[in-house]
């Protein structure tokens, strides 16, 4: 029942027990409200059978004060069962949300974009955490108390119970067959507030070109056309979800009715004592209102599963797993007839086969989407190969933990990351234990100390979101000083140089030179005087590789390599006239 009840309402096993915990809360809580309906009826009773003497008054106080005790004990019960223990699911949830994104692989997230995970993480928790502590624990409270006040009704008189009962199952069928209607409401919802997210994000990281290109205008109206989506959504949603409430509601309104007219017949044919008519007319004006509040709750329960889909599509997804010893015999990185296709199932690599050895620089060239960068990607195991096999110094990487493996490689992105911290900070993170001047050290031989000097704060400057302070030469710097800083013995370089300037491009290749001794570097560039100096080239065209050798070799051969290397002369001695 633990393992169903995490799969349902994506909850961990305490989730999943406190929910329990919470629903047996709830029954408690209702099952107390009847206690003063059951005094009611005995005091009635007692006047109707000749009034309430000096003891009956002590007791009937007494059972005042007992009611009161456990409706608040209930009650504090029920509080503690379900939101407090929410609000520390809610938490967990994230965090395992969180961790579950940090041990799957890449790929997942070309499937998904930034607005569309942190909702998740986000709103579908906080969500949760509603349906969590409202809807779910009291909808089973309802049913599970309404089914044991039934019970006793059918004991008591099953003409009068059949008479108040039937309306439920009803009014049940009429919210439970409306779940596949609810549930395309809230998908086109979802779908509507997505594309509104996204938009929202694109327009804030854009807001630059868009100011540049005059098309603010423009985008505001496609934006606000979304933002009306969103809000039309939200009306057709409620008022589908409505329909359905309001009309099991009603049906659920007719067992007074019903009581009273089945209670007045039986009365008048004499089979049925005022008593228990009047008792049966106390227990459905109490029974009834639980239930209509059960009513909304499993409306809201069956919304709440696009939501859930949506967490368990996260938890769900394969992670990247493998050993955590390391049991390579040196760094070479080898490539063995390995295939790869992204999503799309367009083949990006066929049959690859090259090896960057330890203490060698290793470049990959090549026209713009031959798989390069795609190279440095399955190296890394960021990706996960389809065929054929990627070692380093003879360990297969598919059998080594990603993190573990990680361990071993120094990158440098293409496209810098940095935070709001301060420049010693975002370095640091290369290696979170280093001190101060070891990060120094290693910022110098990136040549980040041109700038960082130059600054009012110094090395402890803050360089804004994403180092927006900075310029691009400024950012990717700091990225390669976070490179030196790790130390590690594998270094890829994903075109690390490509915003930088001659001067310092060279000063960075000086630096590279000193560190490679004895480690393996894997350099992508695109501007093959980068690569002029390496000891290996590899030149990728439509994901094969079709040239490899020195750079004096493949000039030589007259392939692709020198012709791109003529081209770029060429360009470099293009003006304007």
């Amino acid at each position: 029942m633990i393992k169903k009840l995490q799969k349902k309402y994506a909850l961990s096993e305490q989730g999943a027990k406190d929910l329990i915990k919470g629903c047996i809360a709830c029954v408690l809580q209702n099952i107390s409200f009847m206690f003063p309906v059951g005094l009611l009826y005995k005091m009635v009773c007692d006047l109707m059978q000749g009034g309430i003497a000096g003891n009956g008054v002590i007791f009937y106080v007494m059972g005042c004060i007992v009611c009161i005790v456990l409706i608040i004990g209930a009650t504090y019960f029920q509080y503690n069962a379900t939101y407090f223990a929410t609000y520390v699911e809610s938490g967990v949830r994230r965090i395992t949300l969180s961790e579950q994104l940090r041990k799957i692989p890449i790929s997942f997230f070309g499937k998904k974009d930034l607005a569309d995970l942190s909702s998740t993480i986000m709103a579908d928790c906080s969500f949760l955490e509603q349906s969590f502590s409202h809807f779910i624990p009291e909808l089973a409270g309802a049913i599970i108390s309404t089914v044991l006040i039934a019970i006793s009704l059918l004991c008591i008189d099953w003409r009068m119970a059949v008479a108040a009962l039937w309306v439920m199952p009803v009014s049940f069928a009429i919210v439970g067959f409306s779940a596949k209607i609810q549930e395309h409401l809230s998908q086109k919802a979802m779908d509507t507030k997505m594309a509104c997210a996204d938009g929202i994000q694109e327009c804030i990281e854009t807001v630059q070109d868009l100011k540049a290109n005059n098309a603010e205008e423009i985008y505001l109206k496609g934006l606000e056309k979304k933002i009306r989506a969103v809000e039309q959504r939200a009306i057709i949603n409620e008022f589908g979800m409505a329909s359905f409430v309001v009309s099991a509601a009603l049906i659920l309104k007719f067992g007074i009715v019903s009581v009273a007219l089945v209670g007045s017949v039986l009365l008048v044919k004499g089979t049925l004592d005022i008593l228990t008519f009047f008792m049966f007319l106390l227990v459905v004006s109490r029974l009834y209102d639980p239930l209509q509040g059960a009513l909304q709750n499993l409306a809201a329960v069956i919304s709440t599963r696009v939501n859930i889909a949506r967490m368990n599509e996260i938890l769900d997804c394969p992670i990247q797993q493998g050993g955590n010893e390391l049991t390579n015999n040196g760094y070479d990185i080898t490539f063995e007839n390995v295939r790869f296709a992204y999503n799309t199932g367009e083949t990006v690599l066929h049959d690859v086969s090259f090896t960057a050895k330890q203490g060698e620089v290793t470049a990959l060239v090549g026209p713009s989407g031959g798989g390069k960068t795609t190279v440095s990607r399955l190296a890394s195991r960021f990706w996960e190969i389809n065929q054929g096999k990627i070692s380093v110094g003879g360990m297969d990487i598919s059998k080594i933990d990603p993190e573990t493996l990680l361990s071993l490689y120094a990158i440098v992105f293409q496209d810098v990351t940095l935070f709001d911290n301060s420049i010693i900070e975002n370095i640091r993170i290369g290696n979170k234990d280093a001190t101060d001047e070891q990060v120094i050290a290693a910022a110098k031989l990136a040549n980040v100390d041109e700038f960082a000097e130059k600054l009012e704060n110094k090395w402890h400057t803050n360089i804004g979101e994403n180092g927006c302070e900075l310029s691009g030469g400024e950012r990717q710097r700091i990225s390669i000083a976070r490179a030196f800083l790790k130390n590690a013995p594998i270094i890829l370089l994903d075109e690390a140089t490509a915003s930088l300037d001659v001067e310092n491009e060279t000063l960075i290749q000086t630096a590279l030179s000193r560190l490679i001794k004895d480690k393996t570097v894997l350099v992508i560039a695109h501007r093959m005087r980068t690569v002029a100096g390496a000891d290996k080239i590899v030149v990728l065209n439509g994901g094969m590789v079709a040239e490899e050798g020195t750079p004096e070799m493949l000039i030589q051969k007259d392939g692709i390599y020198a012709h791109m290397v003529k081209v770029q002369t060429q360009s470099q001695n293009w003006t304007l006239t």
